[in-house]
């Protein structure tokens, strides 16, 4: 965050998108599975906010709250390969 001097992840709605996410989480019932953090830097809060999937190192960037049913989405892929 940087208090709305530069554009950061943490602009946005950021904390509707985490809220958003969790929420999606919990309800899927992937809750201990799947965890929703924030994070130090990642080196690009021009494009922010972002998220990212890891271990698997996908992005999202530019993220919206209307954006979540495509994380979930990919959330869901990777889940049922698990």
């Amino acid at each position: 965050d940087r208090d709305g001097k530069r554009k950061s992840c943490a602009d946005d709605n950021s904390p509707l998108i985490r809220s958003k996410l969790k929420d999606e989480i919990n309800e899927k019932g992937w809750k201990g599975k799947i965890r929703i953090s924030n994070s130090g830097c990642m080196g690009v809060c021009a494009q922010g906010p972002n998220v990212m999937i890891y271990p698997q190192k996908i992005w999202f960037s530019e993220v919206f709250p209307g954006g979540v049913d495509n994380i979930v989405s990919t959330l869901e892929r990777i889940m049922s390969d698990v």
